[in-house]
């Protein structure tokens, strides 16, 4: 609107990419609750665009640009430029083929072949990021950020490469805030999922400072935990950013779309576990394992990645600490 763009031509220009964005299922179930004995509520993930969480974050980066360009403040189109272990880089292959930009995708050696193909059929430019020793952190994030020092538009999860992204990821966390307060309840927990980082800052600024955001990783890949427990007690954390955000060494689990070196949204996730009196926990593989078979058993098709929240409350759960309300995990990453 600042530029001359009148609502309708917005809301026009949305619509054209906005296939398959809608308001995902937030409610009960009741074989989980009865497993675990909590009444946990599941928001379920798997039927957004490109089956997971991601292009919430994607698409508002998209239209940022289609704006930019239709307002003719942009003359050429560079490449998008993503760094993904999989969900992220689907999603934004979708999107980028929707509207025929063309986008380059860096991911490891070890990504599913499933995504692989998808990234094909959609005219993704994949690159493949080996480890060969000479690169501190991911080789995929390396390979993506020369990209971008290249000219490549950062189509980017990560909030320190692109803050676009955490705005429309907030959609999820407001989507479960208003069934909550149309039932005039209230949730005690929300364990969500960490590799990035920022799909757990986003989704509890969206539901509010009254729900305690737990954030999980897996044993094998748990960098977050280890700057939590290094700055407990430090107001002013950036400025020991590169002292206590440093890569893991070999990261593995089943879980292997939260394999992220880093958490480089650690800071927005600092932020909302204080402001929340939330927590970091750290889910065993064995307890990766179960919360992905007890959700299979219950019938959905949902990757390790998108059940591992569940396994942060298992490990609350054996270490003694019962929830006393509701708790809410999401399920975000469709089984492949």
């Amino acid at each position: 609107m600042a530029n001359g763009m009148d609502d309708d031509s917005a809301i026009e220009l949305a619509l054209q990419i906005g296939d398959g964005f809608d308001i995902t299922p937030f409610a009960p179930h009741e074989q989980l609750s009865a497993t675990v004995d909590v009444e946990v509520w599941v928001k379920d993930e798997t039927a957004n665009v490109a089956g997971s969480h991601k292009a919430r974050h994607l698409v508002g980066i998209l239209l940022h640009l289609l704006v930019a360009e239709q307002l003719g403040l942009v003359d050429e189109r560079p490449p998008l430029a993503i760094s993904s272990c999989g969900n992220a880089a689907l999603a934004a292959a979708t999107l980028a083929a929707r509207v025929e930009w063309p986008i380059q995708v860096f991911v490891p050696t070890w990504m599913d072949a499933a995504f692989g193909d998808g990234l094909d059929r959609l005219g993704a430019d994949v690159q493949r990021c080996p480890r060969d020793g000479t690169t501190i952190g991911d080789p995929a994030m390396a390979g993506f950020r020369r990209a971008v020092a290249a000219g490549a538009v950062p189509f980017s999860v990560q909030g320190p490469q692109n803050a676009w992204c955490l705005d429309t990821g907030r959609t999820i966390g407001w989507e479960m805030r208003q069934v909550m307060q149309s039932m005039d309840g209230d949730l005690e927990r929300v364990y969500v999922q960490v590799g990035g980082g920022a799909f757990a800052t986003c989704l509890s600024a969206g539901l509010g400072d009254t729900v305690s955001l737990r954030v999980v990783q897996a044993a094998g890949c748990a960098p977050l935990d280890a700057a939590l427990r290094a700055i407990e007690g430090d107001q002013e954390p950036a400025r020991r950013w590169s002292e206590v955000m440093t890569p893991w060494t070999e990261p593995h689990s089943l879980a292997d779309g939260i394999l992220d070196d880093e958490t480089y949204d650690w800071l927005g996730i600092v932020q909302r576990v204080r402001a929340t009196q939330g927590a970091s926990v750290v889910a065993s593989e064995e307890q990766i394992i179960d919360a992905h078979r007890l959700v299979a058993e219950c019938g959905a098709a949902v990757s390790a990645t998108g059940t591992a929240g569940l396994a942060g409350l298992l490990a609350d759960l054996a270490s003694g600490d019962q929830p006393v309300g509701p708790v809410a995990v999401v399920f975000s990453g469709v089984a492949r």
